[in-house]
């Protein structure tokens, strides 16, 4: 019967929070595709783990955690970098109001290494404080701002509006 009961929540906590682990993992990669192996990965573990799940604080965030503690290790292993990416563009989900503005800050976000984008998506996306983001990514506040000074620089420079040129030539 407890089985049951445990069962019964996590379909629960997955149907009501499915849609948000996956915009939060499409963030991360970039890919609808990927972002849905991201989070059936994500919920194959969080469900090992739901017998335990009683002793969390911040059912989110712990899940938030495992999402990006497993996108990060994909990152790292050889079978990604096997894998060669296509030049083509996402899959939209929706038009967005200025749809230039949202592709070009998808480019630029999937530009960014695996660790800025983390930390961007957890601290932007997520509005999770530094000490938090710190605490998810395994690593010192310290970090989460220079990776976050990092990405924000690169992103700044690849989304600044280039001036078009006023030069005229004469004839």
């Amino acid at each position: 019967m407890a089985k049951q009961t445990r069962d019964a929540e996590f379909t629960a906590y997955v149907a009501s929070r499915g849609g948000w682990l996956r915009k939060v993992a499409y963030l991360l990669c970039g890919d609808w595709h990927r972002a849905d192996d991201l989070v059936q990965e994500s919920i194959t573990k969080l469900y090992t783990h739901w017998p335990r799940i009683g002793e969390v604080e911040n059912l989110d965030g712990y899940a938030r955690r495992v999402l990006v503690n497993t996108f990060l290790a994909e990152q790292r292993s050889p079978w990604w970098r096997r894998i060669s990416r296509t030049g083509a563009e996402p899959d939209v989900v929706s038009v967005l109001p200025d749809l230039d503005t949202a592709l070009d800050l998808r480019r630029a976000l999937a530009a960014l290494p695996p660790r800025q984008r983390a930390t961007v998506v957890l601290r932007y996306y997520c509005d999770l404080t530094v000490d938090q983001a710190a605490e998810v990514l395994g690593c010192s506040p310290g970090n989460v701002k220079s990776q976050s000074s990092r990405a924000l620089y690169t992103l700044r420079s690849r989304l600044v509006p280039r001036p078009a040129s006023t030069e005229r030539t004469t004839s």
